[in-house]
């Protein structure tokens, strides 16, 4: 066993112990388990939608972008700016109707705002399948992560395996409390990852920043102009792009739901305010990957290049961290995908139109039961179709897109 996969593995066990532990000593009821009690206050808030917002599709898929299509990456940065400024006027009255009316799930919102079953009933079920693209995205970018980092000491299945059973763990015992809580060690690992390799390979390679663009700019200028290395994306693709994921950006419904979690509307606002700080840390991701650009021209999978230029710069113990700190950023927004796909199921499919009469207490079984089946289909497609469903991550933007005008309609 290698000092690397010794690392990873510590961490992925430290990361589901303190999932474990975060609802030890909660009742855990249905308002406990999708929405906390609602009383989270700014920084769990912000460090929890951080989780599920910034995951191994940044991680990876940042980078990756970088170095094989270059500008059109940037945005990235661009619709999480129109996302966050939309969020400060829309999330506060959300809160506020979720509060007076013991909403938990997005379809609850549908359902109490224009009094129809058979819409929150179409709105779960959209949710549902939006959730699994991209639950299989973290899943399959986990595998990748300790696969690599761990210089194959794991095979990707075996990762996706035990890191995915341990997530479920916490989420059956902790529910939202336990994604919480290792959302705040995700993100201190993973701004410690990206901060390192994010400062250090420019400096490294090229001194700094400026001389990477320099070269960049003397080797190949096109590559930081629209539409960089690819033949179709330019300035409109970007706007419409931009607009589209701007829009849906809080509309997933395990975003969305984790609004209901927070403890006052002043919450969310203050959320709105400081979330635009992580753009940063993208910045120097997407700074590695033109990094790699340079560094490791002959790449076959861009995805790849943050995780090849750090085992090229950095000692193994180190990669091993890198590799940790992608594996507990997947568990975080996987943790939270699962536990908000079955709880549309039991809330607002079952109770909605199988058994109205469905207590609570029934609910609350039938999610954590739900819980294992998605858990244990999830690995299925994770392991034995790794890529059958990751064209569909488009088409799952597309699906919770659809729901933004239904949200400022129920609102103002």
């Amino acid at each position: 066993m290698t000092l690397a996969l010794i690392i990873i593995l510590g961490f992925i066990v430290v990361a589901s112990l303190l999932g474990v532990v975060a609802g030890s000593r909660i009742k855990m009821n249905l308002e406990n388990w999708t929405v906390g009690g609602r009383r989270f206050g700014v920084i769990i808030i912000w460090l929890l939608m951080a989780g599920e917002i910034y995951t191994t599709f940044t991680f990876l898929g940042a980078s990756g972008w970088a170095y094989s299509k270059g500008a059109p990456t940037f945005y990235i940065l661009i619709y999480g700016a129109l996302a966050y400024t939309l969020s400060f006027f829309i999330l506060p009255p959300l809160w506020r109707v979720g509060k007076k009316y013991g909403l938990h799930t997005q379809p609850d919102f549908f359902l109490h705002r224009y009094q129809s079953r058979t819409l929150g009933v179409l709105v779960a079920l959209i949710g549902v399948f939006s959730i699994i693209p991209y639950l299989q995205l973290q899943l399959t970018g986990l595998g990748l992560i300790v696969e690599v980092a761990s210089q194959g000491a794991i095979k990707s299945h075996w990762a996706i395996f035990f890191s995915f059973l341990l997530t479920s763990l916490f989420v059956y015992t902790s529910g939202i409390r336990g994604t919480a809580w290792v959302s705040v060690l995700k993100d201190i690992m993973m701004l410690a990852a990206v901060g390192i390799v994010g400062f250090g390979v420019p400096a490294i390679y090229f001194g700094g920043f400026g001389k990477m663009f320099q070269v960049i700019l003397e080797q190949k200028p096109t590559h930081l102009i629209f539409p960089g290395s690819t033949s179709h994306m330019g300035v409109f693709w970007v706007m419409s792009t931009v607009l589209l994921t701007g829009l849906g950006f809080y509309m997933w419904p395990h975003v969305f739901g984790s609004v209901f979690s927070a403890k006052s509307d002043k919450v969310i606002k203050r959320n709105a305010i400081i979330m635009p700080l992580y753009q940063l840390p993208i910045l120097l991701v997407i700074a590695v990957g033109l990094t790699a650009f340079l560094v490791l021209p002959d790449l076959k999978n861009g995805d790849l290049a943050f995780l090849a230029l750090v085992e090229k710069t950095y000692p193994s113990w180190f990669l091993g961290f890198v590799g940790a700190a992608g594996a507990v950023t997947a568990m975080v927004p996987a943790s939270v995908l699962v536990l908000f796909a079955s709880t549309l199921l039991s809330k607002n499919v079952y109770q909605s139109i199988i058994n109205p009469r469905a207590s609570e207490a029934t609910v609350m079984r039938l999610s954590r039961m739900l819980l294992l089946i998605i858990t244990g289909l999830a690995l299925v497609f994770a392991i034995f179709f790794p890529n059958e469903l990751v064209n569909l991550l488009i088409l799952g933007y597309d699906g919770v897109c659809q729901f933004f005008p239904g949200v400022v309609f129920g609102l103002f």
